[in-house]
């Protein structure tokens, strides 16, 4: 059975442009940059196509192969479409070098060079896949599990574009009926193929992205930026797990900010924000990289540092007292700001939980020792005996040291 190759080629053209309306539909529906960008790739692409499946007999051959430089631009688009999405400027040069590469071509090339044409124009098609494909290759930091299928698509769709012409100028040169033979069939066959495939993954990565700001936003507290209660759940789990299997101590924070209820019925409820938005900043530029914190609820925070308690104590203090310095002010009145520590470490394997309620009895403890100082816990919290079974070596025994002593300012 023979196939009609314009017919082929107008179906693959309809094909992309819906599928481009659709696309710029839901990019315009979800306020996605790179949406609009792939739907108008698509759109123009299939403008071009068609211009110049039903036109090039009207035209001359130079104006009918000048119109391809509009696919060239469509493939441009989609390569910058791939950047947009992973958050990248714009390059509106790259976008159009194919095109100008592609008019630079047809009008300086003779017309017995055809195969030369046909050469050059599949290159830079495959050169735009290639560059689409690594676009999103090296966002693959970004631990997209389903990443491999977005760049195979692309790459696949250049070594398809390039074999055929490859092909007929390395081992057929001179045979002038390759160009129309099935290899153009099959070409136009993969058109459609590509369009609907590519829109797949398209909507795939968008899922996938949606998925991950999701959990992100679900995870963040928005007014501090820190995690939130579940966010700091989580993230200590792996990391008690993690340190407790190289057999390194964790230690818990628990920051309370002392008469929080007075500064907002005195300032307002947007200077209490502006104080715990300070707050957080303290906190995070204080402490380590490798630390864990988060606002767990009102005006009180947490902290999983993987260090002895000695240590922890040492940047609590360092914490207490930048807070206790940083000067805000409100309607010009100064505001102050001191807040309460507690702090309590446990062996391998110990839950948040547990590291949790010792730390928020030693901050009672501070609470009533007049506030504004760093109180440790008077004893380890003892972990779990399954968590203890899960570490060789790790001793019943739980050793309880003596009550260490308050740091004051």
């Amino acid at each position: 059975m023979s196939l009609d190759t314009s017919t082929l080629y107008l179906v693959a053209t309809l094909v992309a442009a819906l599928l481009g309306v659709m696309l710029l539909f839901f990019g315009r529906q979800e306020r996605i940059a790179a949406l609009n960008w792939w739907g108008a790739a698509y759109i123009l692409g299939a403008t071009s196509v068609s211009l110049w499946t039903l036109a090039s007999h009207a035209l001359g051959e130079v104006p009918s192969l000048a119109l391809n430089a509009f696919g060239f631009v469509a493939c441009g688009m989609v390569w910058n479409a791939a950047r947009v999405f992973h958050g990248r400027k714009s390059n509106w040069p790259g976008i159009v070098l194919g095109a100008l590469l592609w008019v630079a071509a047809i009008t300086t090339l003779l017309p017995e060079n055809a195969a030369l044409r046909m050469t050059i124009g599949a290159g830079i098609v495959a050169l735009y896949a290639a560059l689409t494909a690594n676009e999103l290759w090296s966002e693959r930091r970004r631990k997209l599990q389903k990443r491999w299928p977005a760049v195979a698509v692309p790459v696949l769709h250049g070594f398809v574009l390039m074999l055929p012409i490859l092909l007929g100028d390395f081992l057929r040169p001179h045979d002038e009926t390759f160009s129309t033979s099935i290899w153009v069939t099959a070409f136009a066959i993969e058109l459609v193929l590509y369009a609907v495939g590519t829109v797949f993954i398209i909507f795939m990565l968008v899922s996938e992205r949606t998925v991950s700001v999701h959990k992100t936003a679900a995870s963040i507290d928005p007014l501090t930026g820190m995690f939130n209660r579940r966010g700091f759940t989580e993230a200590t789990a792996r990391m008690i797990e993690r340190e407790a299997g190289a057999g390194r101590p964790v230690t818990v924070m628990i920051f309370d900010i002392d008469h929080f209820k007075s500064i907002n019925d005195r300032f307002g409820h947007a200077a209490g924000d502006e104080v715990l938005k300070l707050f957080a900043a303290v906190v995070t530029n204080t402490l380590r990289i490798s630390d864990l914190s988060g606002r767990i609820g009102g005006e009180e925070f947490a902290a999983l540092l993987p260090c002895s308690m000695e240590e922890a104590l040492t940047a609590a203090e360092r914490v207490r007292e930048a807070f206790a310095t940083s000067g805000i002010a409100a309607d010009d009145v100064p505001v102050e700001t001191t807040v309460s520590i507690g702090v309590a470490g446990g062996p391998a394997l110990t839950e948040l939980d547990v590291l949790l309620a010792a730390a928020d009895t030693a901050l009672y403890q501070a609470k009533r020792a007049g506030r504004n100082r760093v109180q440790a816990a008077t004893e380890q919290p003892l972990a779990l005996e399954g968590g203890k079974r899960k570490i060789p070596g790790l001793s019943a025994h739980v050793h309880r040291p003596e009550i260490v002593s308050t740091v004051q300012a």
